[in-house]
């Protein structure tokens, strides 16, 4: 079956652009589009596509708010972000709200396309120097950390070990390197953490890890 796509922007030409594009893949359909928050919830609730690609600065309900009610919604839908600024609050706000990963949107469209097949495969997509710039920039409140770090408890020594890299922006290729293990250990060690915090996603790990303080701004 191909992956069935949303589009969702406030810009006619870019959503025209998108579909060019996407249905020029023989196993990517776009199902429908939307030019607001509103109007996508709405969207995913009738089409349940398997992933929205969300722009998150919109008239009447903005990209972030719209990805919270997607995904609390408890639909399939899975969101990748795209944003013009890759030092982008809006972004940020997606992401804790859930979303998958976030694009910039002159991304190049093998990279798009790649990135949709990711998504949907279960992956998330962001790019690790700008996730470690994104953080960097907006998870900065000082000190203390947002969140207990003793959710991080349930982590054996070596996940920690693990997560902190995933955190910095490695790849599981470069954290097999650093760590002198294969690949699919690193992987099999990922999935473990996602398990353990109970989190949908690497993005979502990787806020964890800086929200509870394991890894700082910077370091």
């Amino acid at each position: 079956m191909p992956i069935t796509v949303l589009l969702v922007d406030d810009q006619e030409l870019m959503r025209m652009g998108l579909n060019m594009v996407l249905d020029a893949q023989d196993d990517i359909t776009v199902v429908g589009e939307a030019s607001d928050g509103a109007a996508a919830v709405a969207a995913v609730r009738k089409l349940e596509p398997d992933v929205v690609l969300m722009d998150v600065r919109m008239p009447v309900v903005d990209g972030v708010s719209a990805t919270a009610q997607i995904l609390e919604s408890g639909v399939a839908s899975r969101v990748l972000v795209m944003t013009t600024f890759d030092l982008d609050e809006h972004a940020m706000g997606a992401l804790r709200a859930g979303a998958s990963g976030f694009l910039l949107k002159d991304t190049p469209s093998e990279d798009l396309v790649s990135a949709i097949r990711s998504v949907a495969a279960g992956d998330a997509v962001v790019s690790p120097k700008v996730t470690r710039r994104l953080l960097a920039r907006f998870l900065d409140d000082g000190p203390a950390p947002l969140r207990d770090p003793e959710i991080l408890d349930v982590l054996t020594e070596r996940e920690r070990e693990v997560l902190q890299l995933v955190a910095t922006g490695l790849s599981n290729t470069e954290i097999a390197a650093q760590l002198f293990l294969s690949e699919s250990t690193i992987k099999s060690h990922v999935g473990r953490i996602l398990t353990k915090l109970n989190v949908r996603d690497r993005v979502q790990a990787v806020v964890l890890a800086y929200e509870t303080g394991l890894v700082r701004p910077g370091s």
